[in-house]
């Protein structure tokens, strides 16, 4: 893109900060209403007043810190009446400049080197009207953004899907796990007012009668270190990590109930060998202690030799027991597992996930007939949810490699 011509955001976009009006959480609730009041993450509440009624860009202006400006989009399109407060910049795209082409250009642009840093990293305003996009003719900015709004539109649909499938997914869990299956009608049980008789008092509250309670320690493998998490300090150091090898899972390979295999770091064979006690095994349940709290899901079978990580819990589980999926769904998404974290972390945000927390979690473990029974429909959903998140990395990979040839001139467009 060098020796193509540029425009400053400051020529290309009206830049419409002064609209900005912050509001503390108590003022928002005084004027509580449908229109959405957006800030650097998005849509931050809903209030009853708006000030602008349009399409707009929004740049984050406070990331936090420079990871966050790393790990999620800096810029993000809104239209129809909306607010803003002063943590993200407000971008309207000038006569003789195609919104589409002006956004992309934005998203697609690496901002990192206009962040200034200290205690927060910051997008000022001054850095803001410095940055330059391609100054490509007008027709072709539209046909650009055309292309690039056509792969947007799908991306969109096809998140619409997985997000209706999750819904279903967890409303249907719920039910199975408050009222089990009906092993004569396969179908839900009647609810607890319905028939009382069919169900026992836990110490979670009503449960089918021939479930129990149990905690989650009670509920390990009768392995080697059926519950790990390290190594720690001096047992791998930075240096060690090479290029290629066997992977050394993160944070960033959990996802909540979705492994994705994608390595960063890896150990060699010997190393793996001297800490072998942290090999993670085949549907273990892993979930993310540091960072992002709480994520979980299950190791796939196609996992091969890998290490467990210092930011994660990994369990192996008693499968003669409870099902590792079961256990999964529980953690990341029960009623009693959020209310026994929030208890533990005294009612704020937690930030770790001690081993004693974890181990005297206690889980719904329904009769094993009965958990075959929700498994099968539960990974009848997942495939659902699954077919379209492999569309959807599709498409996002395919958007990617879009904007990289179209909005640097690489692969020229005809208008």
């Amino acid at each position: 893109m060098s020796d193509l011509p540029t425009v400053k955001v400051s020529e290309c976009c009206d830049i419409l900060d002064n609209l900005r009006i912050p509001l503390n959480s108590e003022e928002r609730e005084k004027i509580k209403g449908n229109i959405p009041y957006f800030g650097a993450n998005g849509v931050q509440g809903y209030i009853s007043e708006y000030i602008f009624d349009e399409d707009l860009i929004l740049l984050a202006e406070d990331g936090g810190n420079f990871d966050d400006y790393q790990t999620r989009p800096i810029a993000y399109r809104i239209s129809g009446k909306s607010w803003v407060n002063n943590h993200a910049h407000v971008l309207r795209a000038k006569e003789g400049y195609d919104f589409s082409f002006v956004f992309y250009s934005l998203q697609h642009k690496n901002i990192i080197p206009c962040i200034k840093g200290g205690t927060r990293a910051k997008l000022n305003q001054a850095e803001l009207r410095e940055i330059t996009i391609w100054d490509a003719p007008l027709p072709t900015q539209q046909r650009i953004g055309e292309i690039i709004e056509t792969i947007d539109n799908q991306i969109d649909a096809t998140q619409a899907l997985i997000d209706k499938y999750t819904t279903i997914k967890q409303g249907m869990m719920a039910d199975l796990f408050s009222r089990g299956i009906d092993p004569d009608t396969k179908a839900l049980r009647p609810t607890f007012e319905e028939a009382p008789e069919l169900y026992h008092k836990t110490p979670l509250g009503m449960l089918p009668t021939g479930w129990d309670v149990i905690e989650l320690k009670n509920l390990l493998d009768d392995v080697a270190t059926p519950m790990r998490s390290g190594p720690f300090g001096s047992a791998l150091l930075k240096e060690e990590l090479v290029s290629e090898g066997i992977p050394l899972l993160g944070i960033d390979n959990i996802f909540v109930e979705r492994f994705k295999a994608s390595y960063k770091r890896f150990v060699t064979e010997r190393k793996f060998r001297e800490l072998s006690r942290y090999a993670v095994r085949e549907r273990d349940v892993v979930i993310t202690i540091m960072g992002t709290v709480g994520r979980s899901c299950v190791i796939p079978e196609s996992i091969g030799l890998a290490l467990s990580s210092k930011h994660l819990w990994t369990m192996t589980f008693d499968k003669e027991q409870i099902l590792p999926e079961l256990v999964c769904w529980q953690l990341n998404h029960s009623p009693w597992a959020e209310s026994w974290f929030r208890r533990e972390s005294q009612g704020g945000v937690m930030d770790a996930i001690q081993s004693q927390t974890l181990k005297k979690l206690k889980l719904v473990v329904p009769t094993p007939a009965e958990q075959n029974a929700i498994y099968e429909r539960y990974e009848n959903l997942n495939n659902h949810i699954e077919v379209n998140q492999t569309s959807l990395d599709k498409l996002k990979l395919q958007k990617s490699g879009l904007m990289q040839d179209l909005l640097t001139g690489k692969v020229p467009v005809s208008a």
